[in-house]
């Protein structure tokens, strides 16, 4: 049996280490969520801040695309840590 049949069997029919694989990688897909979160969200705001500093007469414009931005990067961010936590509970 390939470890990818392994791997996504039952946890009941699985042993206790393939449970463990998931829950490994559901705490390791968060993490990734959560860092790709903070790097993009950083960048929304330093390209902000550029933009601001370039042309400080759109700062209404920017401000309200940086935090639309940034609210839609939270969002899918929230959807991709909620799927990782239901692995480890379900």
């Amino acid at each position: 049996m390939s470890l990818l049949n392994i791997l996504l069997q039952e946890p009941a029919a699985a042993g206790a280490a393939t449970v463990g694989f998931a829950k490994m990688g559901a705490g390791i897909g968060a993490g990734i969520a959560a860092l790709g979160a903070g790097v993009g969200i950083g960048r929304i705001g330093g390209s902000a801040l550029e933009s601001i500093a370039r042309q400080p007469e759109a700062i209404g414009d920017i401000r309200t695309n940086m935090i639309l931005a940034a609210a839609l990067v939270e969002g899918a961010v929230f959807f991709a840590i909620v799927l990782c936590l239901l692995i480890l509970f379900i």
